[in-house]
């Protein structure tokens, strides 16, 4: 990691004549402070302060001023210019701090940096692969976007090249040159739907990661004159965009869910953890699912989610053990969508799975077969439960789990409940199409 006077010199070398502070809301939402050169070292320093009343969930009037905490080891530059001051543009990742430089319990970072700590000290770190899907879709001639897409391409396809097969391969030679270590890109199931994965890493930086990808998907977009979005479910009758999460513990550089000599070749430990996920999976939903659009992805046959199980390959039910096994054993939860916020997606996965450990929950046998087929006697002899249909039902049960809201803190909690609860009473109160469209002249 290279330290502050370093960064100052690295950035007078490359001519860098901003600076941005990011930092993310309780929603998930990328905020950030742009200082000039002149603030550099101040910024660096961590004695930018800005306004916490203007941003959703973080503080009141009366205790607004709040204090930008920089990462020294998040300092990248981007690899494009600014086009009106000819010079480039640099980004640092802060934690929000009190004026006093305390932790501020509104800070999604925070909270999940300090639960990595904690885990530090059993000797664990989470090590997390997440793969981010999303649309490319065509702009109108107003710049607005629209559900439209000039690729008709499919799973894996090798379509004919057009723009958004063009944008990809930027977004992954810009993730590249901020160090990213991208694994694979390539075409998902539905016209428009990409997914490109990342390099296992620890949570932390898997989590900077995820936020920093999407403003680059989004930048990348515009500059193709495309609109990208993270919405799960932007297109009834196709498939919706996940964010899957593939998860392991290790301990002294091992993977301490790899055991060959045991059932399935995972550890006792990973069985558990995967009893931890099942067992607050339908809490995890309000924070990993965050929208009322994201439970339109969670239905039947759309290779998404519906219900509480596990399997060794089976990609019908909640949690997938991949056949890799070694150091590359992990279990991949397949419920989060990528318009959750990371930091606390990673912070209540890790609480529900360390739960499964020390309390030794066991997940049961894996599901094998299609869930999907399966009646609902089947169902039953399997003991497998649902997760939320929508999302008043995830918030119910995001209230019901001591464990998941005691992870989050009071003031998360508090904030992020009342704004889940006004979107779907303003939801509920809307008059949708589909309701004109099947009752105007019938009734």
């Amino acid at each position: 990691m290279k330290t502050k006077a370093e960064l100052l010199d690295l950035m007078e070398h490359e001519n860098v004549r901003f600076l941005r502070l990011w930092f993310t809301d309780i929603m998930g939402i990328n905020k950030n402070v742009e200082v000039p050169a002149s603030q550099f070292d101040k910024a660096l320093s961590g004695k930018i302060h800005f306004d916490g009343s203007s941003i959703e969930g973080f503080a009141r009037i009366e205790e607004s001023d709040m204090v930008l905490s920089p990462d020294l080891r998040t300092f990248r530059i981007f690899p494009w210019e600014d086009e009106h001051n000819k010079g480039k543009v640099a980004r640092i990742i802060c934690d929000t701090r009190n004026p006093d430089g305390s932790m501020f319990p509104g800070c999604p970072r925070s909270l999940l940096r300090l639960m990595l700590t904690e885990l530090d000290k059993e000797s664990y770190k989470l090590m997390v692969g997440p793969e981010v899907e999303f649309f490319l879709f065509e702009r109108n001639a107003d710049g607005s976007p629209t559900i439209k897409t000039s690729d008709a391409g499919g799973y894996f396809d090798l379509a004919p090249i057009d723009r958004a097969e063009d944008a990809r391969r930027e977004i992954v030679q810009v993730l590249e040159s901020l160090e990213y270590e991208v694994e694979a890109s390539h075409h998902e199931v539905a016209p428009g739907q990409h997914e490109i994965d990342f390099k296992y890493g620890d949570a932390l930086l898997a989590a900077d990661n995820i936020a920093t990808f999407r403003f680059v998907v989004r930048k990348i977009a515009l500059n193709h004159n495309l609109h990208a979005t993270f919405m799960p479910k932007p297109i009834f009758g196709l498939s919706g965009s996940g964010m899957h999460t593939n998860q392991s513990l290790f301990k002294e550089n091992q993977n301490t869910f790899n055991d060959p000599e045991n059932h399935y070749g995972l550890s006792e430990s990973c069985l558990y953890y995967i009893g931890g996920l099942m067992k607050h999976a339908r809490a995890i939903c309000a924070i990993a699912n965050p929208l009322i659009n994201s439970y339109k992805r969670l239905v039947p046959n759309y290779e998404a989610p519906t219900m509480i199980t596990w399997s060794e390959r089976n990609r019908s039910p909640l949690i997938r053990v991949p056949a890799s096994r070694g150091q590359s054993t992990r279990v991949e939860m397949r419920s989060p969508d990528p318009s959750a916020n990371p930091y606390l997606s990673l912070a209540v996965m890790l609480a529900a799975g360390m739960d499964g450990i020390r309390n030794r929950i066991d997940p049961g046998e894996p599901v094998k077969g299609n869930l999907y087929d399966m009646s609902e006697e089947e169902l039953i002899k399997h003991n497998v439960g649902h997760l939320p249909a929508h999302l008043s039902e995830a918030i119910d049960a995001l209230e019901a789990d001591e464990l998941i809201m005691n992870t989050l803190g009071e003031h998360i909690c508090r904030n992020y409940i009342k704004a889940k609860r006004d979107e779907w009473q303003e939801y509920i109160a809307q008059v949708h199409d589909w309701e004109r469209d099947r009752y105007l002249s019938l009734y």
